[in-house]
């Protein structure tokens, strides 16, 4: 992985303990803090490409600190690395303009995966927890920074015309939170394929993450016709 990291967390052991597995595969860190507003004030000096950061923090807060930092460095993409699982956090991140969300059980492995979707520009969620936003999109028609944009259903509904029906099935899947290795296997397709479906996807929607395509499926109601079909 080419790309600077940065971490804030107020847990100096764990702190320590997750630059060492990091270095160890062979990612930069380029620097460490211990709240929200030494992480604001160190990421204006290290322009660090992503920030894996803590929610739960005296003083300033990870969520405090994610709106501070995308609304001056947006280009950062800040990743909310967290015992937390209360969907408010969550969704809040989210809305804040977070690049993902990962709850400190994540094991090593599964980690250093989801960092390199996330350089690949993919959107890491700990598994679950697209499903929770999936659900909470279908109640809100507005989404906060780093969300899809409005769009008529009319609009919407021709843009689904344009996906064959391969890409519709792979667009469901991902909806629901499957990983693209658990999807190939359930659609008989390598993983690779799937990937470059989703690039395709993604480039004929006119969306940029997973994020963005969870909120696709639910405003046009992909999901729930799927399962009434």
């Amino acid at each position: 992985m080419k790309m600077k990291l940065m971490l804030v967390d107020d847990h100096p052991l764990f702190l320590e303990g997750l630059q060492y597995l990091l270095e160890t595969h062979g990612i930069c860190v380029e620097g460490t803090a211990g709240n929200g507003r030494e992480a604001f004030s160190k990421a204006q000096i290290l322009k660090p490409d992503i920030i894996l950061m803590d929610i739960r923090m005296p003083g300033c807060s990870g969520l405090d600190a994610l709106k501070l930092i995308k609304a001056e460095m947006p280009d950062i993409r800040i990743v909310m690395l967290t015992t937390s699982d209360e969907d408010e956090d969550l969704f809040d991140a989210v809305r804040f303009g977070a690049s993902g969300y990962l709850l400190k059980n994540t094991n090593a492995k599964d980690l250093m995966s989801m960092l390199t979707d996330l350089e690949n520009n993919e959107t890491p969620l700990s598994p679950g927890l697209a499903a929770r936003l999936l659900k909470e999109f279908k109640q809100i028609s507005e989404y906060g920074p780093g969300q899809l944009h409005h769009s008529s259903e009319s609009t919407g509904s021709e843009k689904k015309e344009k996906l064959t029906e391969r890409q519709l099935e792979v667009l469901e899947m991902v909806a629901r939170g499957i990983t693209y290795k658990e999807a190939g296997e359930a659609l008989g397709l390598a993983e690779r394929t799937v990937k470059y479906h989703m690039g395709r996807i993604l480039e004929m929607l006119h969306l940029e993450n997973r994020t963005q395509v969870i909120a696709y499926a639910a405003r046009t109601g992909l999901v729930e016709n799927k399962l009434r079909s």
